[in-house]
This record gives structure tokens, sequence and C-alpha cells, in this order.
């Protein structure tokens, strides 16, 4: 029913300055700037292979507005949603209520982009927090202009996101929800000896929802978005770019998984923890 992590969300005070340091960080500009005249935000898009991230900053007022200057007042700026993708938004809420899960109705939403004279349409359906565990996660179809502007490829640029990382002091309800009610598939559920933690690895649209067990004196379920691994073909290239335009960065090194080398980027990201990887072949 979910096919995709459809897009990420960055929320940002200033969204020209998040640009100037994501178009560092990525590799490229933005294929889209636009507004959500009626929700009050403006945001930049970065399109990937396999999803796109989204950098949104309140412009006015609104009910994305509301929400953008809570999150920003609360936690500062950071990594803030994630959006799930399907092809048949109607079929998966009736997926929801026949297990229980009580939803909302589904919404109608639309942006603009003034420079290419563009128009995004979609569908998305506001999850409770209290089912998605205090996450803004919810479901979107795209139902006009899904396909954001391509970029053109070079080996040194981040080409698709490798994993989304989320900490939970609930893993056994984190599976309930997002394998036995989402339908997303859990690849992995593994106690690592190294990091003396249970970690879970769901996968979709191969990409990784790579979940970390956090103990917690809470008793309260408490989930949270940490951090993003971005996947690169020539991550000496891309360490070489970086560096040359000032950004923070770790030396490159062998990653934890088999065949992979790893950097960390320590500037520019935002408040959100970053690695870059690349899968040797």
């Amino acid at each position: 029913m979910l096919s995709t992590i459809d897009h990420l969300i960055i929320t940002v005070d200033d969204l020209s300055s998040a640009v100037e340091d994501y178009t560092k960080v990525l590799g490229f500009p933005p294929t889209w700037r636009g507004e959500h005249p009626e929700k009050g935000t403006e945001n930049a898009l970065f399109p990937f292979q396999n999803t796109y991230l989204e950098l949104m900053a309140a412009k006015g007022n609104g009910l994305y507005a509301d929400i953008v200057k809570t999150n920003l007042e609360n936690k500062g700026e950071g990594l803030f949603g994630m959006v799930l993708g399907t092809e048949d938004l109607e079929a998966f809420k009736n997926n929801l209520t026949e297990n229980d899960v009580e939803t909302g109705e589904i919404l109608e939403g639309k942006g603009f982009e003034s420079n290419l004279n563009l128009t995004r349409t979609w569908k998305n359906l506001f999850l409770d927090p209290s089912i998605t565990r205090d996450l803004f996660v919810f479901p979107i179809e795209h139902t006009s202009g899904g396909k954001l502007p391509s970029v053109k490829e070079d080996a040194s640029h981040v080409n698709r996101l490798d994993a989304a990382v989320i900490n939970t002091n609930d893993p056994d309800g984190f599976i309930s929800l997002y394998r036995d009610k989402f339908g997303i598939r859990l690849a992995l559920d593994k106690f690592i000896e190294q990091w003396k933690t249970r970690i879970l690895f769901f996968r979709i649209n191969k990409t990784t929802i790579e979940v970390i067990n956090k103990e917690s004196q809470e008793e309260k379920t408490q989930d949270s978005l940490w951090g993003l691994s971005w996947a690169v073909d020539d991550i000496k290239a891309a360490h070489e770019r970086l560096v040359s335009q000032g950004v923070e960065v770790t030396n490159v090194k062998d990653g934890i998984k088999p065949k992979t080398l790893v950097c960390s980027i320590k500037s520019h990201t935002r408040g959100v923890p970053t690695l870059l990887i690349q899968h040797i072949k």
C-alpha cells in the first residue's frame, strides 16, 4: 500500500540561507522553490533517485506555518517529518480503518513554483500524534506534478537516500505500527553487539528506515527522527568537494557494513546528523 519514502522535511528559520547550506552539502541546488500560499509556508525541494528533501520555513500565517513555528520554538531547526508515498490513498485509509486505526479526512494540497510557472497537487492524510507515536509522519498521493525537475548527475553529488534513522524506546510497538498496520517490510530485527542495542531495518523502495532502540526512563512511548544517511558514487570526490566549500567533514573510513566507505558531515546540516556512504561494487 505504501510504496516509497516520498520525502523528508527539515524545518528552518530562514529558507534562503538553508538552501545555500544544503546546496553545498548535496552538491546541487534545489529544482523547486515554491510556496503553499493558503498554508503559510515556503519550501525548497532537492530531488534524488528514490525520494526528495524538503526544506520548509514559515511565510505568513496558516496551518503549516503554525506547525513549523511551534516546532522551531520547541526544538529548533532540524529533521521534522517523514512522508510516505502511496498510489492509492483512499485504499490505504480504508486499510487503516480495517486495522482499527482512526483517521481524519483526506485533504487536498497545492504548491506553486513561480520561477518555472509550475504547480504540484496532492492528497494527504494527517494522522494523530497518538497514532504515529509523536512522529510527524503521514501518507501522500501525488495527483499532478509529482516528479520534480531532475539534476545533472555527478559522482561527487548525493544521488539517493540510503537510510532515515529513528530512535525509539518501544521497538515492538514500532513493528506493530509500521509492519502490521502500514505494511512496510521488516527486513531485519537484530541485536548489534558492538552497539549493545537492538536495531530494526525496514525496507521500502530499496531504501532503509533504521530504527534504534534507545532505552528511556520515560513510561511514555517515544519515537524521534534522528538523522539521515546519503549515498554517493564517489565518496572521496564528495569529500574533496565539501572541504573545498568550507563544509566540516570527517575523514573517509570503512563503514560498519562490509564494502562501504563513510564520512560524517559536521556543519551546514541545520542540526541533522548526516552521514555520507559509498557502496563499493
